[in-house]
């Protein structure tokens, strides 16, 4: 049986018996019991329940092996537990979760910076990510970029007013991944007001103020982004959402998107050539991609990426140069093939020409 995941679908418990109300006294005395505490609270699956608590105890047993306890464990102690572990990778990232979540209680924080457990969650070069199935980064070769950006300028045909509407979406949702590098979290929770029309700039709100950040779209994104806003408006959509699921504004879920990325790579035509699937995530990495290219700082190419750690921007940046040279590319300054060719918005949300049209 697959371990279940700590955001498996689950009723939320009451506001007075939030996450770890114990005590910390209570943790330092007797972290086990106060585990189960805490856990019969949580109105888990009892399976569900029974896995955590096993995990729980292991690392406990380990701790006390090396003479630790959760006031005194530190980043190398979890780092050499996780890392220890022989399990797949999304295991180890569950150990990791829960261990991170305990000590956000026994530290009695809020800020990510002073848990030790998030520093290891963080850190892109830690050991532990070096288990079994790990895949290897992946981005979109030049030529595919660029039909895939062609493709969200072609023309709709044969489409009804719904179907329309929904394909303009999907197309500028795809354009704010390989345009802006988001991730399908935050697609979704974009709001019409985080885009001024005109500008490169696009602000990705959180519920924790320190992770606000702003991403700048490249061209092509920043175009099509404004196109769909304008659409947006004269079709009428309820809700404030960019990229809602439906007339009534709710939410789209994530594996409507990643069919829509599916659509949309098919249909550009690069899908069968292509050894992997290109995910939302392979869109990410290719516009940091894009960025390294234009010389842009790995750092700043990780701000706009939301990296809290710039281990982060570096291990993006390795993992492109690995690529690049595996698959024998060379970097260039040519301007981006597509560039010629991008279709100017309208202010009713249409285009004035399409890919291959020349100006008139």
């Amino acid at each position: 049986m697959s371990p279940p995941h700590l955001s498996d679908p689950v009723p939320r418990p009451d506001p007075s018996t939030d996450l770890f109300d114990q005590q910390r006294e209570d943790w330092r005395r007797d972290p086990k019991i106060a585990f189960d505490a805490w856990l019969a609270k949580q109105h888990f699956r009892r399976s569900s329940a029974q896995v955590y608590q096993a995990q729980w105890g292991l690392f406990l047993e380990w701790l006390a092996t090396r003479q630790k306890t959760l006031i005194t464990v530190d980043t190398q102690s979890i780092a050499d537990f996780v890392a220890g572990l022989d399990i797949r990778k999304p295991q180890r990232v569950r150990y990791l979760r829960l261990i991170e979540r305990v000590l956000d209680h026994v530290r009695e924080v809020e800020a990510s910076s002073t848990n030790p457990a998030r520093f290891i969650a963080q850190d892109g070069e830690a050991a532990w990510r070096n288990a079994r199935e790990n895949e290897p980064t992946g981005f979109l070769h030049h030529a595919e970029r660029a039909a895939l950006i062609a493709h969200l300028f072609s023309p709709l045909q044969g489409l009804s007013k719904a179907q329309c509407w929904k394909e303009r979406r999907d197309r500028a949702l795809i354009a704010v991944f390989l345009g802006g590098g988001l991730k399908t979290g935050e697609a979704a929770a974009l709001a019409v007001s985080c885009k001024t029309s005109g500008s490169p700039w696009l602000t990705i709100d959180s519920a924790n103020p320190t992770l606000m950040r702003r991403t700048r779209l490249a061209p092509f994104a920043s175009a099509i982004l404004d196109a769909w806003l304008a659409e947006r408006r004269l079709a009428n959509l309820a809700g404030n959402l960019i990229f809602p699921a439906s007339p009534s504004g709710r939410p789209m879920h994530k594996a409507t998107m990643l069919r829509a990325v599916d659509a949309l790579v098919d249909a550009a035509g690069i899908a069968a050539s292509r050894t992997s699937r290109a995910s939302p995530q392979t869109l990410r990495n290719t516009f940091a991609a894009d960025l390294f290219e234009s010389g842009v700082e790995a750092e700043l190419v990780g701000q706009w990426l939301g990296f809290v750690q710039a281990v982060s921007a570096n291990r993006l940046y390795r993992a492109w140069q690995t690529w690049t040279k595996q698959h024998d590319l060379r970097v260039i300054d040519e301007p981006d093939p597509a560039a010629p060719l991008l279709p100017e918005p309208r202010m009713d949300g249409r285009f004035t020409r399409t890919p291959g049209e020349a100006k008139s």
